[in-house]
């Protein structure tokens, strides 16, 4: 294709993805001046973030059309575990199944858990452009249990799943959620007896299990002018003798060490390590800093998340696998990377295997998972 008709090609895609997320406004954000997060209509971290400004944002995403690597997505399928409902049901209670992402199924105290679920084919505003799933999900919405309740870390796209809400709320009873992003879920149809909204440092418990909203280093929106207008969230999650710490999207903070010191030590961190970039370094954290997060909030074995779903960034999709696990390695950190649909024992999950060095084969059930006693 001559060059001159790639650069109108992509110009128009750009602006179709403009149009989408301006429709994403929300003329009418809701307030709240009771946080102290919230500034003059806006949240806020704790320490103001780095912007990257109109000029260097579109030098990105020009990058991102025009210079990306060629393995930023894998070559071939990789390797899916396929769930079904009666699986989920039989599976142990402190149990967690990966299922891509940051999407999480746990299961603590006979129920069932999902941290932002994403079931779709695209984390994007449209399902025609963005970025596309490197896999099926290991069981769709429709096979699911009930599921207890849902836990977001903030709103977006790869993160907030309008779609995946939509044809989950008849079947969640619960929607745990930052300041904000309940509103959009209410907005969206979900029935506001359904949904509890918390700042940082507050929470809940249901089911005999503990929710905390714990700070992190974010920002938030899915349109070009409704920016921070909802809040960004870590979550502590307790149950009886387990604590699973879920970083949710977040540059490096000092709040980590806060977190440690009032919830830790933490059985499983599922702390984000992946979509990062020099270009963005205070809303994503570089493999060494996810490896720090853990260590600052007292973690035993560490579970990275943020990767081998979707490609957000410019570098290899198996980088932060392998970034990680040498740097967890070299610290003597315990590190579990389950396939997407393995099951995990939160208490004692098994070492990493490498699967990302491996062609993909044959899909396996939860049976044959625990036969081989994973």
């Amino acid at each position: 294709m001559p060059r001159s008709l790639s650069h109108i090609l992509i110009v128009g895609v750009l602006i179709t993805m403009a149009y989408s997320l301006f429709k994403a406004f929300r003329p009418d954000a809701v307030q709240f001046p009771q946080s102290p997060q919230f500034v003059r209509g806006k949240f806020r971290n704790e320490a103001p973030a780095q912007r990257l400004g109109w000029e260097k944002t579109l030098q990105v995403m020009w990058r991102f059309v025009l210079d990306k690597p060629a393995d930023a997505s894998p070559s071939q399928p990789i390797p899916v575990l396929k769930l079904t409902h009666t699986d989920l049901l039989a599976a142990p209670d402190g149990s967690l199944f990966r299922l891509g992402h940051s999407t999480m199924l746990l299961k603590l105290q006979g129920e069932f858990w999902l941290t932002d679920p994403v079931f779709s084919e695209r984390a994007s505003p449209l399902q025609w452009l963005g970025p596309k799933r490197f896999h099926a999900p290991p069981i769709g919405i429709a096979e699911l249990p009930t599921i207890k309740g849902v836990i977001l870390s903030h709103d977006h796209y790869d993160h907030l799943d309008h779609a995946a809400i939509l044809a989950l709320h008849p079947k969640v009873e619960h929607f745990l959620t930052p300041l904000g992003v309940g509103d959009r879920l209410i907005e969206w149809g979900v029935p506001a007896a359904k949904v509890q909204q918390f700042d940082w440092w507050q929470g809940t418990t249901i089911a005999g299990v503990r929710f905390v909203a714990a700070p992190a280093q974010h920002f938030s929106g899915r349109g070009l002018n409704d920016g921070n207008t909802t809040l960004w969230a870590s979550w502590v999650i307790i149950s009886d003798e387990l604590r699973v710490f879920f970083s949710g999207d977040t540059g490096y903070f000092d709040g980590f060490k806060a977190i440690g010191e009032r919830f830790g030590p933490f059985d499983l961190t599922l702390i984000e390590t992946g979509a990062y970039n020099k270009d963005w370094p205070d809303v994503h954290m570089q493999p060494e800093q996810s490896l720090q997060a853990h260590l600052d909030v007292k973690g035993r074995w560490l579970l990275p998340v943020h990767n081998g779903t979707f490609d957000l960034a410019l570098h290899p999709w198996q980088e932060p696998f392998e970034l990680i696990s040498a740097l967890a390695a070299a610290q003597g950190v315990p590190l579990s990377a389950p396939k997407m649909g393995e099951r995990i024992s939160i208490k004692a999950p098994p070492a990493s295997s490498g699967w990302w060095r491996e062609p993909a084969t044959q899909p396996l059930g939860l049976s044959a998972q625990l036969a081989k006693g994973s």
